[in-house]
């Protein structure tokens, strides 16, 4: 049954763990905010002047929370600009989402980035028990956040957009990464945990059968989650708990 319980536990009969890297590992939050603002503010200031209409200007903290964060990068910005009456074609959009990757990973290289305290806790607790685990995501700089967050080692499995081309996945499937991390891993996508803030990505897990599917919640997400196929809502990772392994 899906609830939005702010609590989980990973129950006995599953042996490995997906997490997903950004929201859940690290807290890419502000870089990702910023970089956005250095973005979008320059072009809302454009059309405004091109369609002599009054420029509204990004809120990193507001407009973040509300269109982008728990999104892919193509549907936040795209969301975002729909509430401001702008319609962009594709190659616009990831025109946008490759400068703002660029400012993105600057930021991130000249100052770092954090993991999650909770997380990092919860990573050791389910080592300790025995299940393997993987960090996934569809974005092409996954890898490179897990090295700066000296996070790398505590993963079985590490996969992103990166590997998805090797592959043969397309960049943007959630679900192929996941069944690839899970093939990996030797463990069979029912017994498999999927940890995800992105609703895409959630939806994705589901889509998949894997045997649980967490939706972490940092925005206020926690009544549309179960609507993408949450079976379980935490608001933070300090609320999962790790089952007795079966007998």
């Amino acid at each position: 049954m899906r609830t939005t319980s702010h609590e989980c536990v990973l129950s006995g009969d599953i042996t490995a763990v997906i997490f997903g890297v950004d929201g859940v590992v690290v807290d890419t939050s502000q870089a990702s905010a910023s970089a956005w603002k250095a973005v979008l503010d320059p072009f809302l200031r454009s059309h405004a002047a091109v369609y002599e209409t009054q420029c509204r200007y990004y809120d990193a903290v507001t407009d973040y929370r509300r269109h982008m964060q728990g999104r892919t990068r193509l549907d936040g910005v795209r969301h975002y600009l729909a509430t401001c009456d702008i319609p962009l074609c594709y190659d616009a959009l990831r025109g946008l989402i490759a400068r703002h990757d660029e400012l993105f990973l600057t930021a991130v290289r000249q100052r770092g980035v954090q993991a999650f305290d909770s997380t990092v806790t919860v990573l050791h607790a389910v080592r300790l028990r025995g299940l393997r685990t993987a960090a996934v995501s569809a974005s092409r700089y996954a890898a490179e956040l897990l090295r700066r967050a000296g996070l790398a080692g505590l993963f079985d499995v590490r996969l992103d957009g990166l590997d998805a081309a090797g592959c043969g996945i397309p960049a943007s499937s959630d679900l192929g990464l996941f069944r690839l991390a899970a093939r990996r891993m030797r463990t069979p996508p029912a017994r498999t945990a999927v940890v995800e803030e992105s609703l895409t990505a959630v939806e994705a897990a589901r889509r998949g059968g894997f045997g649980l599917v967490v939706g972490v919640d940092r925005c206020g997400r926690s009544l549309i989650l179960p609507e993408y196929g949450a079976d379980r809502v935490i608001t933070d990772l300090s609320d999962l708990r790790i089952g007795e392994p079966v007998a």
